[in-house]
């Protein structure tokens, strides 16, 4: 397993490693980023159904579109991203994939359930929604951790309940939300920083999976994702195109 720590918190250029690495036929990845803030909307979700563009522009939060599908979620540098990209396995969807996440998170005293939607849940509160995209014979799975996100900024930058209803796109579903570090601080466990509290889910997937050091991203593959960050995750006509 390549797991690899994205040099950058742009969210366009995170999406558009995510995309470079899903075409890398017969590599597996696990990659990890923390974006700025940013909302993050699924590949068939129309912005005006799921944001509230005047917010989000009065707070300098940029709207992305994904490859995957599913619902809109929040992102800032509260917020823990991961994606799984590899060849695909033959299997029915499920949500066998969050199985290295759950284990990861149960040894840093977070008990997490799997819910019904292939999301991960604390405590009564959800802590990580997932999307997938399958094609070409390869996979991708990822998702949020909910750290030490703003939920005030998180809740208004979603609220979209004034705006008018766009056609037959696919429409998120709402969910009680909380942070880990929250649920850790007041079970009495001694807390630490975002970036702090990475670098130990880093540590625990290196021996998951049994690897020594994380990978970096090599110059030439730098050079393709900024390219495909400018085609494609900076242009209006892809991110808002519904």
């Amino acid at each position: 397993m390549n797991i690899i720590m994205s040099p950058s918190s742009t969210p366009s250029f995170n999406l558009a490693t995510e995309e470079h690495l899903f075409s890398r036929k017969g590599e597996d990845f696990l990659l990890l980023y923390i974006n700025e803030p940013s909302v993050i909307i699924g590949s068939n979700q129309a912005v005006l159904n799921e944001v509230d563009p005047d917010f989000c522009i009065e707070h300098d939060i940029r709207i992305i579109r994904r490859m995957s599908g599913g619902g809109a979620v929040y992102h800032d540098k509260g917020n823990l991203n991961y994606a799984f990209i590899h060849d695909s396995t033959g299997e029915p969807l499920s949500a066998r994939f969050l199985e290295p996440v759950v284990t990861v998170l149960r040894e840093l005293d977070v008990p997490v359930e799997i819910g019904k939607r292939k999301d991960l849940w604390l405590d009564g509160y959800k802590i990580s929604g997932t999307a997938s995209h399958i094609s070409r014979g390869r996979e991708l799975h990822h998702g949020t951790l909910l750290y030490d996100t703003d939920l005030a900024m998180l809740k208004r930058a979603l609220s979209a309940e004034n705006n008018r209803r766009v056609g037959k796109a696919t429409v998120s579903v709402p969910s009680p939300v909380t942070n880990i570090r929250n649920y850790l601080t007041s079970n009495g466990v001694v807390t630490s920083d975002t970036t702090v509290f990475l670098a130990r889910i880093i540590t625990h997937f290196l021996s998951y999976y049994g690897e020594k050091e994380t990978r970096p991203l090599m110059k030439n593959t730098l050079e393709e994702v900024e390219q495909l960050r400018q085609e494609k995750y900076t242009q209006q006509s892809w991110n808002y195109r519904l």
